[in-house]
């Protein structure tokens, strides 16, 4: 039964190694082990801080990049919107240029039309006037007897300038 119960000296020298070896690591092992394992428990949150400073600077950059893409976007939008008020400003310019082109030739070449109808009708006259003087030149000229040879010589001449 000596197993089982112990023995008091040996309680004794089990406590005092034991208190032995709790004051060495006392001394000597818990304040590097604590002191390590503050380290790591600092590192620990550091990293922590940094992940969440991190993470709230993402969001803030995303916040501004959606910013800029709108802004972006806008002044597409507003350049856009110009170009193509330009664009049909151009269009009606040129269509009001175009008709007034028009218009102008128009005028121009209704000028021209009278004008060259009334050098027509000028010169028709002039002709009209200039056949009437060779018929009479050759009514005078001629020395007819009698009248009804006269009239026969009117009609032939008329008929003839009508012809011409």
């Amino acid at each position: 039964m000596s197993l089982l119960t112990p023995n008091p000296g040996l309680i004794f020298w089990m406590l005092v190694v034991f208190l032995m070896v709790v004051f060495i690591l006392a001394k000597f092992a818990w304040k590097p082990i604590i002191k390590g394992l503050k380290d790591r428990e600092n590192e620990i949150q550091g990293a922590l801080d940094l992940a969440e400073r991190t993470k709230a600077e993402m969001i803030q950059l995303k916040s501004d990049n959606e910013k800029l893409i709108a802004e972006a976007n806008a002044i597409r939008d507003r350049i856009l919107r110009d170009a193509k008020d330009a664009s049909d400003r151009m269009v009606i310019e040129a269509k009001d240029k175009a008709a007034a082109e028009g218009q102008k030739m128009i005028e121009s070449a209704r000028e021209t039309i009278r004008n060259e109808q009334h050098a027509a009708v000028a010169k028709v006259r002039k002709e009209v006037a200039t056949l009437s003087l060779e018929i009479a030149e050759k009514v005078l000229n001629r020395e007819l007897k009698d009248k009804e040879s006269q009239e026969k010589l009117i009609a032939d001449l008329a008929s003839s300038a009508r012809m011409n």
